[in-house]
């Protein structure tokens, strides 16, 4: 009986212990890897139209307009501005242009002392404004100077809280503190909206944060009283809304009979963002360099026709804001669902555009998802359990893919559920299900393995279960094409770049040329720095491996014109890049110790090549072969032969040729 009892106590211990795992695994799925997969999802179905789909919104609406301070405006006008230049901006939308609405996406903390009659010139601009919707911004530290901080408080809530009615279970007061505004600025400015974004998970969670933007808080709770976000005030003063009432599922509009959903937790109110794709650059809606803006106002003002025609902002909503890395308080770009660095103006312009067009997402609860979740994992143990290895297999690939069908579906009609954390689910299913099987229908074999035991040394057992797949060093003598490329000059470049900066550009280039050798059947051995080593002809037999080579380097030169062309417009550096091509016979192969082994190609065949590739340098060319590659590809390349050569650690002299153009298929 005691032991009856003490089995159930350890199979109840399993099971607890089983619950528990599956319970952590569910926990780092759903707080770790779920919103990766909802990033993905975002880029790649969200803001993705089908054929058949021509109503599907994609794009930033042409409605709002972003006017940028970039880095085309901060080489035109040195930065810090002068505030009058603003002021030229402003006038020309305030007397010419006629927008609904003007968002300044930006905070004005501080009197410029240097130009006191610039600033005087710019409050009295926005004074006259009406439409003109200025930043401020919460903080979570304590007012320096308490009384002052509590004036400051008091004359903010007359002027710009909202008429909120707090329906909510409870909301915590986490600000205690406000950026100031100068006091000639605040006396003039008439409407404020928060340009604070939280960082988190979809499901509004600070846990395992990455630091990237996927939700809007349209009000903010501050001593009590609520202000709206830019996007939010934008919206209200649009349709002239004089009450909301805040809830812990909606916002709700009583006066436009219109509501929006939102999770509420204790410390704020989340709205996901509905992201559109890209149009240019990283800008999801239509974008104007503030240079052109302020050029365009002078022409007017000397009676030419203006660059930038005002009439393209009539009855448009303008976002006014800065995207460029060279001065303080310039660099408002954030990390979103949709874009690395997406500039903060466009992030703000998207929630006011989910906000006019009601296009928004919608997360689906919890307790669908664990639903769904729960639902596949028993179809799934079931299937296995009842079926064969066969039908099993089937049972669970049509789970697996339907559930990743619906996944797609619904995000690409903005309804949001759960992708990582459902199919990790499945997977552990189908591992305990096996596990189990496994273990039920091979008890028998069990007991076989243990008969042999007695007959057959378990150290042989072991090292014939050890070499199944005949791993081991070694190799074989092939005849195949080594390609070398390097960046020219990359190292002077370099130093003038961050580690950050280089990594981010050789990723890029890196990118750009593996798919390109990829498809030429060739294999990238290693990356050594800026350089590429390349194989062609193994493991992937191609007879045609030479000209394919010389093809893939005149390719790659190809790319890394489209590449500059790309840099130029973003202001980095261009590069040039050269390349070495040999063919011959090499060893090819596992090198390296029992333990640690790399499939690598050794033999003068390699060195040739690495030398050819550093050769360009000495005869400014950009692909260089070798004559055992040209007698393979004279057909389709076009060279000029560099005949009697000393290369370095060959005895005697050879012919090398300049490639000069090839023909692709």
């Amino acid at each position: 009986m005691i032991k009856n009892i003490l089995n159930k106590l350890k199979l109840a211990l399993i099971w607890i212990t089983l619950l528990l795992i599956i319970g952590v695994i569910y926990f780092l799925a759903y707080f770790t890897t779920e919103p990766k997969a909802y990033d993905f999802m975002t880029r790649h179905i969200l803001t993705e139209k089908l054929p058949f789909d021509q109503h599907k919104k994609v794009y930033g609406s042409d409605d709002i307009i972003l006017v940028v301070i970039d880095s085309k405006s901060v080489e035109k006008y040195r930065w810090p501005w002068k505030r009058e230049l603003y002021c030229d901006i402003f006038n020309y939308f305030h007397e010419y242009a006629k927008p609904k609405i003007i968002v300044h996406d930006a905070l004005i903390n501080a009197l410029d002392t240097d130009n006191p009659q610039s600033d005087k010139k710019y409050f009295d601009c926005v004074r006259k404004m009406d439409n003109y919707i200025s930043g401020f911004l919460p903080m979570f530290d304590k007012w320096e100077n308490q009384k002052e901080g509590e004036e400051y408080d008091k004359k903010f809530k007359q002027k710009f809280s909202v008429n909120a009615v707090d329906k909510t279970s409870h909301t915590e007061n986490i600000f205690d503190s406000l950026f100031p505004m100068p006091e000639p600025y605040f006396n003039a400015v008439k409407n404020v909206g928060s340009v604070l974004i939280f960082f988190g998970n979809i499901n509004g969670s600070f846990i395992f944060s990455d630091e990237i933007v996927r939700y809007q808080n349209y009000f903010i709770k501050y001593k009590d009283s609520y202000y709206p976000s830019l996007s939010m005030k934008a919206f209200l003063l649009l349709n002239n809304i004089t009450k909301t009432i805040i809830t812990d599922n909606e916002i709700i509009f009583p006066e436009l009979d219109y509501k929006i959903r939102q999770k509420h937790t204790i410390y704020q109110n989340l709205v996901p963002i509905r992201f559109y794709k890209a149009i240019n650059e990283k800008y999801s809606h239509k974008y104007i360099s503030a240079t052109d803006i302020i050029k365009s106002y002078k022409q007017i003002k000397n009676g030419q026709k203006p660059l930038i025609n005002p009439e393209l902002f009539s009855n448009k909503i303008v976002f006014f804001g800065a995207n460029v890395t060279a001065g303080e308080g310039l660099n408002d770009k954030k990390n979103t669902s949709l874009e690395i660095d997406q500039p903060g103006v466009d992030i703000q312009a998207t929630a006011l555009d989910n906000l006019i067009n009601n296009d928004f997402v919608y997360v689906v609860p919890q307790y669908v998802n664990l639903l769904l979740t729960i639902l596949g994992m028993l179809a799934i143990l079931f299937g296995i359990r009842t079926l064969n290895l066969t039908k099993s297999i089937i049972t669970i690939l049509s789970i697996v893919l339907s559930y990743i069908i619906l996944a797609g579906l619904c995000f690409y009609y903005c309804v949001i559920i759960n992708i990582i954390t459902p199919l990790t689910m499945f997977v552990l299913a189908i591992i305990l299900a096996y596990t189990n099987k496994y273990f039920i229908e091979n008890k028998n074999k069990e007991k076989v393995q243990s008969a042999m035991g007695k007959y057959m040394s378990k150290d042989v057992m072991q090292r014939v279960i050890e070499n199944i797949d005949d791993l081991g060093l070694g190799g074989k003598k092939a005849v195949v094409t080594v390609l070398f490329s390097d960046i020219r000059g990359f190292t002077s470049m370099s130093e003038k770049m961050t580690a950050q900066q280089v990594s981010e550009y050789l990723n890029e280039y890196f990118s750009e040329m593996e798919p390109i050798i990829t498809s030429y059947n060739g294999i990238i051995n290693k990356f050594i720095g800026d350089a590429i080593m390349a194989i062609f002809g193994e493991p992937i037999h191609d007879e045609n491996h030479a000209q394919n080579a010389v093809k893939c380097a005149y390719t790659m030169l190809q790319r890394v014109e489209k590449l500059n062309k790309k840099w130029e417009r973003e202001g980095k550096p261009e590069i040039e890049i050269g390349i070495g091509i040999n063919t011959g016979e090499v060893f090819v192969g596992n090198i390296g110790s029992v333990n640690r082994m790399e499939y690598t190609v050794i033999g003068d065949t390699v060195n040739l090549a690495s030398r050819l590739e550093n050769y360009n340098k000495t005869y400014k060319t950009k692909i260089l072969i070798s004559t055992s590659t040209y007698k393979s590809v004279k057909q389709v390349a076009d060279v000029i032969k560099i005949p009697e050569v000393q290369i370095r650690g060959k005895a005697n002299k050879i012919d090398i040729y300049d490639v000069l153009k090839v023909k692709l298929d």
